[in-house]
């Protein structure tokens, strides 16, 4: 059974730091895009950021570009989110995400991506 579990979320002040990692079982992800989303209370999940197998190549929201990072070990079957320069529109619960299949195209898109993690909570007070 794969599973995605998502650690690192919490409280933290406006211009603070966090780190989002994503611990994959079950299958390795070594030959796969990763990506993380977030969800606002309200809102449509949107994308954050992905990255493509090798860990040579990422897309960023506009939102968060400059300001956070991602990357992955593949010995770990591990995905990192590192963001900095939190601003308190940065609350939501974040997912990390998975393909089933290799490519790269439409990495920006949710509906590509086939395994979910439950998401955890990031949150910028002010």
């Amino acid at each position: 059974q794969v599973q995605l579990v998502e650690s690192g979320g919490g409280l933290v002040q406006a211009g603070g730091s966090l780190r989002l990692s994503c611990a994959a079982s079950g299958r390795t992800f070594s030959s796969n895009a990763m990506g993380w989303f977030r969800q606002a209370p309200g809102k449509e999940r949107e994308f954050v950021a992905a990255i493509n197998w090798s860990g040579g190549t990422a897309y960023y929201a506009d939102s968060v570009k400059g300001r956070i990072n991602i990357s992955r070990d593949n010995a770990k079957n591990t995905v990192y989110l590192q963001m900095n320069s939190l601003k308190p529109e940065d609350t939501a619960v974040y997912y990390c995400a998975a393909r089933r299949g290799i490519g790269w195209g439409n990495a920006r898109h949710k509906g590509t991506y086939d395994y979910w993690g439950q998401g955890t909570q990031v949150t910028v007070s002010s």
